[in-house]
């Protein structure tokens, strides 16, 4: 099994971040944007060369939206998020995992069937927020990033239209 740390709202940040290892070494660079229609967020190696890409397909407010995943230029599968209440649920058509995520204390697994691939926990060190993603084959490492990049986009995007509902409708709680 390999962990990876990403820097926490980095990667919903439409900034340039840097994916490293248990012992601070870079692997990997995330490069590009979110927000609208074809936007895509590009992981490369530290030599240069792109290993993965996750590119907004359809924008429809959270739920609807789709992200294509591209493996080595490779269309290998869909994101895209189901409706849920407690729990956040995503599927990813063309390679049969499933995304189930706990909310408030942002943790997520992918898996397929009653297999884990993937688990993204939240890690707080002297250098700031991390994510860090335990993923148990090697190979999935550029997909499982991809993803967890629309999951923090995600995650952030939800505590920013909460403060603007409170904003605009402050006597509503909205917990």
């Amino acid at each position: 099994m390999s962990e990876y740390y990403i820097r926490q709202n980095l990667l919903a940040s439409n900034s340039r971040t840097i994916v490293k290892d248990k012992t601070g070494k870079p692997l990997f660079l995330l490069i590009g944007r979110w927000g609208t229609r074809g936007d895509v967020l590009s992981l490369y190696d530290m030599s240069g060369q792109l290993i993965a890409k996750i590119k907004q397909a359809t924008f429809a407010l959270k739920i609807g939206s789709r992200f294509d995943l591209y493996l080595h230029f490779e269309k290998v599968g869909s994101l895209q998020r189901v409706l849920s209440f407690q729990r956040d649920f995503y599927i990813v058509h063309g390679l049969g995992w499933v995304v189930i995520g706990d909310i408030p204390n942002h943790r997520y697994t992918i898996q397929h069937y009653n297999q884990q691939i993937m688990q993204m926990t939240k890690a707080s060190t002297i250098y700031g927020d991390y994510y860090c993603l335990m993923i148990d084959k090697e190979e999935d490492a550029p997909l499982c990033i991809c993803i967890a990049a629309v999951l923090d986009y995600w995650l952030l995007n939800r505590k920013t239209s909460k403060e603007k509902f409170k904003n605009f409708l402050p006597n509503i709680s909205t917990n």
